[in-house]
């Protein structure tokens, strides 16, 4: 779906050549996430009115592009992305006019910024960036940024309880909570397991989890 939407639009492989180049391979916050994430958002506003497909194909794919930079600049990864946008753009030849609109979305994206989305491809991008947070994709994600921050399983299975089954009420698009509502069973199915087999019930009850 991403490689025949970026077909239409002569700037969209140039971009997604630098966000590469930006971002890397990294499963988690990297490339791989961002093609997840454009291919969800195309998902769920092929159903939708009123969402302009160039724009929320550019800011799925620039979203995430301050990840890199975000402890040397001091500041929120949405922010340092939609500041890096408009010259990542207009160096790829996306038309200047709907720069602004990209930018909205950017700072509308992240769970943690907590920027209100207003336009359709704001909440478009903003369902599509959490689901890539759920399910098993999800799951999988959590698990690796827990080793990394040194969380180990209980404080992984706190950042369900902190973070991720919460995701699923914060979906903006009827799409998106129906893709939610399957992510989000699949997390509970695998925590009851999860839970039962590391002897770590102790740390979170899932009958909190709704």
């Amino acid at each position: 779906m991403l490689d025949q939407a970026c077909s239409r639009y002569e700037w969209c492989p140039r971009l997604r050549k630098e966000v590469k180049s930006i971002l890397g391979d990294d499963p988690v916050h990297g490339y791989p996430h961002v093609v997840r994430v454009a291919e969800l958002a195309l998902k769920i506003s092929g159903t939708l009115c009123g969402v302009d497909e160039e724009i929320l194909l550019a800011a799925a794919l620039v979203h995430d592009v301050g990840r890199p930079f975000e402890s040397e600049r001091g500041k929120h990864h949405a922010v340092i992305s939609a500041d890096e946008a408009p010259a990542l753009l207009r160096r790829a030849g996306f038309p200047d006019e709907k720069v602004p609109r990209v930018v909205e979305a950017v700072l509308a994206h992240s769970f943690s910024l907590g920027v209100r989305a207003e336009s359709m491809e704001a909440r478009v991008l903003s369902d599509a960036d959490k689901l890539d947070a759920m399910g098993a994709v999800g799951v999988a994600r959590a698990f690796i940024e827990g080793d990394r921050r040194g969380r180990g399983f209980e404080g992984t299975v706190k950042h369900f309880e902190e973070k991720l089954l919460r995701l699923r009420e914060l979906m903006h698009t009827e799409p998106g909570r129906r893709m939610a509502e399957d992510r989000h069973r699949f997390m509970k199915m695998f925590l009851e397991k999860f839970l039962e087999e590391a002897g770590l019930k102790h740390v979170y009850s899932l009958d909190k989890a709704t």
